[in-house]
């Protein structure tokens, strides 16, 4: 992590105070709090101005200036516990796979692998989202059962093979689970194989009705390949963004009524007859289409094999998800893509939009945090469409292709914020938060821990005050603190 000497700054982003603060008077202030937010906390703070990048503040030692005479209590209750958290990260498409695997030395890879999957060298990803075939971000255009020349069909799935991927994104993320083994791994299709849909190509079309088996079948080869090499698969969607069809990189157009023919007839009967654990999930798409959902999980025989809906940001409001979760409490919630990019400029504009994710989609039920690429080179590449538009996209870590050198981008700080401290298996809990002032969202771990997000979105230096403690928060900054 970056770290700045302390000394030379005039404001200290987290600052722990000398004197005892308590909590203002509450009707629940006998479950507020616990025994173990009486311990010292650790803090890490990431600000704006990146002169503090997920760094840890020494709390023995600090230097201040105009001390705000205000201070915000915020308070919270473990024992009042929401979902459970899967894991947080992004994905190891094939170009970000490949500029690690085959770009990097050895030294650097490994280096790179820590920083990435790593609680203690790194900032511990723990979940992370495969394409299962190419997406827009690959080297090139396939799937798991391309066809020789002059062969127009295989419903006996003969020509099934991964082995594209044992060529070096299996090994990564063989790697990435040793580092972190308690690393979840989900896959979404871009395109079924071009000779299952309308188009005759990975490129536009739909399934064919014809297909709907077949298609099922290649769900299932594909999770017992992965399973082969060691890689179980926890999650599947049936379909990425299923209402965007694009015209220069794979996709395929599936309506909300076709999703769940395909689940009720073919992927959920087969999943259950041939006992796969691997979650079912729908939709997978923005939160500006909540009809989607609705007509899928409103039919008793899809909610037998489905485990809940998976959520993209780039429509739409994060309260969808919450809106969906008060009709079907049963059905969970995972928010599974949220890319940086040249749309919202990096350092500050994107820093607040991200850490504006983190909070407000684990408040909004979501199970994990998902950004997108975990790496892209110089020019936002490789990308499939790039002879015919450039890429906005920034992933995780920039990767020079012609020095090697590895930049961390404000996308890595930002998941760090929560993928560092936050276990799976940890629980949301209770916490009070002000929208679009002070944000907070807290989590307790399974090892009891508690984990406190606070993202400051204003212009102002905020004192806040959290059980015994007080801190500081600057303008523009976010704070993870964490008591053991």
């Amino acid at each position: 992590m970056k770290k700045k000497n302390i000394f030379s700054i005039l404001i200290i982003v987290i600052i722990l105070f000398t004197e005892t603060f308590s909590f203002a008077a509450s009707s629940n202030d006998t479950k507020k709090g616990g025994n173990v937010m009486e311990n010292k906390p650790e803090v890490w703070l990431t600000t704006a101005d990146q002169n503090f990048l997920l760094t840890k503040v020494n709390l023995e030692t600090y230097v201040y200036k105009d001390l705000p005479a205000r201070r915000v209590n915020i308070e919270i209750d473990p024992t009042t516990k929401f979902q459970q958290m899967d894991g947080f990260g992004a994905s190891l498409t094939d170009s970000s796979a490949h500029l690690i695997f085959n770009v990097l030395t050895k030294s650097q890879r490994e280096e790179l692998m820590k920083k990435l999957f790593s609680y203690e060298n790194g900032i511990g990803i723990s979940f992370l989202r495969q394409p299962m075939g190419s997406s827009d971000f690959a080297l090139s255009m396939y799937s798991y059962d391309d066809l020789p020349q002059g062969v127009t069909e295989d419903y006996e799935l003969k020509y099934f093979s991964i082995e594209h991927d044992k060529k070096y994104i299996i090994p990564l993320l063989k790697e990435a689970m040793s580092i972190n083994p308690s690393l979840k791994i989900m896959a979404s299709p871009w395109s079924a194989p071009a000779w299952m849909k309308t188009s005759g190509s990975m490129i536009g079309g739909s399934l064919k009705t014809s297909c709907y088996d077949v298609y099922a079948r290649y769900f299932l080869k594909f999770i017992e390949a992965y399973k082969a090499e060691g890689i179980p698969i926890y999650a599947v969607t049936v379909q990425n963004e299923p209402l965007y069809v694009p015209g220069d990189y794979p996709g395929m157009g599936m309506s909300a009524q076709e999703q769940l023919s395909f689940i009720v007839n073919n992927l959920g009967p087969l999943f259950k007859k041939n006992n796969v654990q691997t979650k079912i999930l729908i939709y997978d798409h923005n939160w500006d289409n909540t009809m989607f959902a609705q007509i899928i999980l409103n039919d008793p025989r899809a909610r037998d094999f489905v485990a809940g809906s998976a959520w993209h940001c780039y429509a739409g409001k994060h309260d969808a998800m919450s809106y969906i979760h008060n009709l079907f409490p049963d059905e969970e919630i995972w928010f599974t893509e949220a890319s940086g990019g040249d749309w919202i400029p990096a350092f500050t504009d994107a820093f607040m939009d991200q850490m504006m994710h983190v909070v407000r989609a684990t408040r909004n039920w979501s199970k994990t945090v998902v950004w997108w690429n975990v790496a892209l080179d110089e020019k936002n590449g490789p990308a499939l469409f790039s002879p015919y538009r450039n890429s906005t996209c920034r992933g995780l870590v920039k990767i020079d292709t012609k020095t090697k050198n590895i930049v961390y981008n404000v996308d890595y700080y930002t998941m760090g914020h929560i993928s560092k401290f936050v276990k799976p298996g940890a629980y949301r809990i209770w916490s009070s938060t002000f929208e679009n002032n002070l944000e907070t969202v807290a989590f307790e771990n399974p090892d009891k821990s508690i984990v406190l997000i606070v993202s400051n979105r204003t212009t102002e230096t905020k004192k806040i005050s959290v059980g015994s403690f007080g801190f500081v928060v600057p303008s523009k900054s976010a704070v993870t603190i964490v008591w053991k």
